[in-house]
């Protein structure tokens, strides 16, 4: 079967039909917070933003702020609670095709996935540098997922194989949003991303000498 032809902007899981309206509203309030927090950003700068200034633009008080972010920090770099389900949906389409090719497209629905919150995390980190690792850790939830998928389609690889395609190809996606300017086209970073991972694929499909 080949992998849905709908882009990761308009995706979404179909966990969202089937919550409870408490959740529902829940999940409203958090995603409501966080495109104030990062609409405001973009204007003016992560340090020139407070947690009072969120809170006050989103109709909301600090209390409630802290109930769903514990710092400004992750009100920019925290990932929507749905993106989880969302990427673990995009692991579980079926096709067949090759590994490397299959990473190259899951790794550019990803991307598709971020629209809204990459390029002002791009802008937090140029503005912060400090704010780098906040970044990373964002991903961590992404990890086990990938290298399992990884292992799925590669079943005759060791482990040393397997962790050798898992951190290459996070390398590869790496790479292409710290090459990305986020003053760009949103397609511009797809574009890269995808010329990364298929450059990247080509030197590990190689045979070893």
């Amino acid at each position: 079967m080949a992998r849905s032809t709908k882009t990761g902007s308009t995706f979404r899981c179909p966990v969202d039909a089937v919550m409870g309206l408490r959740d529902r509203k829940k999940l409203e309030a958090w995603r409501t917070i966080r495109s104030t927090a990062l609409r405001l950003i973009s204007a003016r700068g992560f340090d020139n933003v407070s947690v009072e200034d969120i809170a006050a633009e989103a109709g909301v008080s600090r209390t409630t702020f802290f109930s769903y972010f514990p710092s400004k920090e992750a009100v920019a770099f925290d990932l929507d609670p749905m993106e989880l389900q969302q990427w673990r949906a995009l692991l579980e389409a079926d096709d067949d095709k090759p590994l490397w090719e299959a990473l190259t497209d899951l790794f550019v629905d990803v991307a598709r996935l971020l629209p809204e919150w990459l390029p002002v995390q791009k802008r937090v980190i140029e503005q912060c540098p400090g704010l780098a690792n906040s970044a990373r850790g964002a991903c961590d939830g992404f990890a086990p997922d990938l290298r399992a998928w990884i292992a799925r389609r590669h079943p005759d690889g060791d482990d040393l194989e397997i962790a050798l395609v898992f951190n290459t190809a996070l390398a590869a996606f790496i790479t292409a949003v710290e090459a990305w300017d986020p003053d760009d086209p949103f397609e511009e970073l797809l574009v890269t991303v995808r010329q990364c991972l298929h450059r990247t694929g080509a030197g590990l499909a190689q045979p070893v000498s």
